[in-house]
């Protein structure tokens, strides 16, 4: 009887501390987004600095291109949130 319970203590704990390194390796995603924006903002800058004329456009096309990078964080952001305190694995158990 004592095994059983030690058994799924144990697997219980393996798929704990696999989640949270899920977790963890899914938020490493967050830094494509941040050094994509980072890089975005700064060729704008350039190009408004070469063409002052053409700012609208190039900061409208900038915001865009920023909120598209920026869902992949969401994305990675949601899936770590699952995986600590949603997590669908357990219930295999």
């Amino acid at each position: 009887m004592t095994e059983d319970f030690d058994m799924e203590n144990l697997s219980q704990a393996i798929v704990l501390g696999a989640s949270a390194i899920g977790a963890g390796l899914a938020m490493i995603a967050g830094l494509g987004p941040g050094i994509g924006e980072g890089f975005c903002g700064g060729k704008a800058v350039e190009a408004i600095g070469r063409q002052p004329e053409a700012s609208g456009a190039i900061t409208r096309t900038m915001i865009i291109g920023d909120a598209l990078a920026e869902t992949t964080g969401l994305y990675s952001l949601v899936i770590a949130l699952l995986l600590m305190f949603a997590n669908p694995f357990i219930s295999q158990l």
